[in-house]
């Protein structure tokens, strides 16, 4: 076995369609398959350790969003609909899955900090989404959206007892 830090080398057989892909692939940093395959056996290894610091978890889950959002710039530029609702989406999906991804809370203490954090960014998005719904249309791709789902959401919301001072 090598020691940390020297190179080792593999070999392996992969089908046909996912070595295809691996080419394809665009990784930051990594031209090569070789250096592809280094930097996400990496990436995978930090988040199995559980050492993905919430920078490091939000690039990855911008990276793995990044064909979509590259798509939906295109969409823009080619003189098509801007979502503000899609967008505020994919960031809140974004950061919250790189806070789930860089904890793993040794106690209620830290557990009960994470559940904050997520709550917390879940009823902002609620509320980028409530603010969608008082306009005639949401600036979204389909102005309807928001209206079609909010309904329920508003009839929560407006049976609840609020506490005073709150």
């Amino acid at each position: 076995m090598s020691q940390a830090g020297g190179m080792e080398p593999i070999s392996a057989r992969i089908p046909g369609d996912l070595y295809l892909w691996l080419a394809q692939l665009r990784v930051d940093g990594a031209t090569t398959n070789s250096d592809k395959l280094r930097v996400l056996l990496g990436q995978l290894k930090r988040q199995h350790d559980g050492a993905l610091d919430y920078a490091a978890a939000h690039a990855w889950a911008r990276e793995l969003t990044g064909q979509l959002r590259e798509s939906l710039v295109v969409l823009e530029g080619q003189g098509e609909t801007h979502s503000e609702v899609l967008g505020a989406i994919l960031d809140f999906t974004t950061a919250a899955l790189a806070s789930i991804l860089s904890q793993a809370p040794k106690d209620a203490s830290q557990a009960a900090r994470l559940e904050d954090t997520l709550v917390r960014r879940s009823f902002a998005l609620c509320e980028t989404l409530l603010r969608q719904a008082v306009t005639a249309s949401a600036a979204a791709h389909d102005p309807e959206v928001i209206r079609r789902h909010v309904a329920a959401t508003v009839e929560i919301a407006t049976s609840l007892p609020l506490k005073k001072g709150a």
